[in-house]
């Protein structure tokens, strides 16, 4: 044992050393806390000021698989599900399902690896060949959403000599993977011809131009003028970009989206879409065109290259319901028919529908909290849906927006309907 002063010397020179890091410690929690503090109220103000508009967005908590009858925590019954994306009704197919407990079984519950180190599956290729043929492309790429798809192409597509002309009113992932592009920046507004030609005009230096549209917009349920921007593209030699995450799998009659619904075909030359709506509802999102794009995208598209492979279960959902989709199922003509019973219903009865024979309807009421109080009236006769206003609308075009699905019977739509016009004489929205 050791018991000089240097020893006890050292001893208590350890002591101090402990007290003053616990000192710093705390010194910097202190500092820390301050910072947090200020950012918390900052914050609480920014969600205060959310909920003085109305456009505070709380979740219900649904209890069951997706479908046309959902449980929702809090109520005693189930509702009727009318905002949904499960526009084929393939959420909770038993084969979609199945299809996904399969892939489990084989293929694991995930990669733990990026694509291109060992992240690629069988499956992943079979799906990307899968999608290229519906479309009637040369190639496909997988993202984990449709959003990364959105992402990822502008940036490795575009240059600072060329040109990106989008739509006013195109999706946030559209507005945002533009944003990390160096191209020449334009927007027209939204639909206007007359606007995109001018737009087309002025970037007329660019090397490269492309047009840059949703091909159904989620919001308002109405179609972009693919014919006439096909004719303006031709004219100004530019490119299409069309987003189809609403249309693909259900729109047109096979379910090929904006192209088929005017009768056109290849008249795009990039399409985006998802898997995490029509088809089988799980998640992932894709890039289909010409081949030497996608072998690009695989190199150099940063959501693609820094991001998890889509777990086999997803994978195997997606191919199922592609598979339904293109074995001739009739449900595009399904929902179409329920589409056009809800539409005319609804404007029979008085109410404003918004959109173009498109299942997403959306019932214009202007006012903010109107909407939210429809909605929750509309709940309360066991009808799930939800209003849309402000940031998500512009500010004055609050709406409900109805999403029909192949999966509803003329029973859900016709009860859905009379929900709307007890409610809608209640509030003085129709008399």
């Amino acid at each position: 044992m050791f018991h000089t002063a240097a020893g006890r010397s050292g001893c208590r020179w350890l002591l101090v050393k402990k007290d003053f890091v616990q000192g710093v410690c705390s010194l910097g929690r202190r500092s820390n806390s301050n910072a947090l503090a200020a950012a918390r109220q900052l914050l609480e103000n920014e969600l205060e000021s959310i909920r003085q508009a109305g456009t505070f967005k709380n979740e219900r908590v649904i209890t069951s698989k997706q479908a046309v009858s959902v449980q929702v925590q809090g109520q005693l019954q189930p509702l009727l599900n009318f905002c949904a994306n499960n526009y084929l009704g393939l959420s909770g197919h038993p084969d979609v399902i199945e299809a996904g407990k399969e892939a489990l079984d084989r293929y694991g519950a995930g990669l733990s690896s990026v694509r291109f180190i060992c992240g690629t599956q069988d499956i992943h290729k079979t799906l990307e060949k899968k999608i290229a043929e519906f479309h009637g492309r040369e190639d496909a790429i997988l993202y984990p959403s449709c959003f990364d798809a959105n992402a990822g192409l502008f940036e490795v597509l575009l240059s600072p000599d060329d040109a990106v002309i989008s739509d006013e009113l195109n999706h946030a992932s559209i507005i945002d993977g533009i944003r990390l592009c160096k191209a020449k920046k334009f927007r027209y507004k939204h639909k206007d011809m007359a606007d995109l030609e001018e737009k087309l005009k002025e970037s007329q230096n660019a090397r490269m131009r492309l047009i840059v549209t949703d091909g159904v917009f989620s919001m308002d349920g109405n179609v972009a003028p693919l014919k006439e921007i096909g004719q303006l593209a031709d004219q100004y030699q530019s490119m299409i970009f069309i987003d189809e995450c609403h249309a693909t799998g259900f729109f047109g009659v096979t379910g090929r989206g904006t192209e088929e619904y005017f009768g056109l075909t290849n008249r795009v030359d990039i399409i985006n879409s998802t898997l995490g709506k029509a088809l089988g509802g799980a998640a992932g999102g894709y890039t289909t065109g010409p081949k030497e794009l996608i072998h690009l995208l695989r190199q150099r598209s940063r959501p693609y290259l820094f991001s998890n492979s889509l777990p086999p279960p997803v994978v195997a959902v997606a191919q199922k319901a592609l598979e339904l989709v293109m074995g001739g199922s009739g449900l595009s003509q399904k929902v179409a028919a329920n589409t056009a019973r809800f539409r005319q219903g609804m404007s029979s009865a008085g109410f404003q529908i918004m959109g173009e024979n498109h299942p997403i309807c959306p019932v214009f009421l202007g006012d903010a909290k109107l909407a939210a109080t429809m909605a929750e009236k509309m709940l309360g006769r066991g009808i799930y849906v939800i209003g849309f206003s402000y940031p998500v609308v512009p500010k004055g075009k609050a709406r409900i927006r109805v999403q029909i699905s192949a999966a509803h019977s003329f029973d859900d739509i016709d009860r859905t309907i009379e929900a709307f016009i007890a409610v809608g004489r209640e509030l003085n929205v129709i008399h």
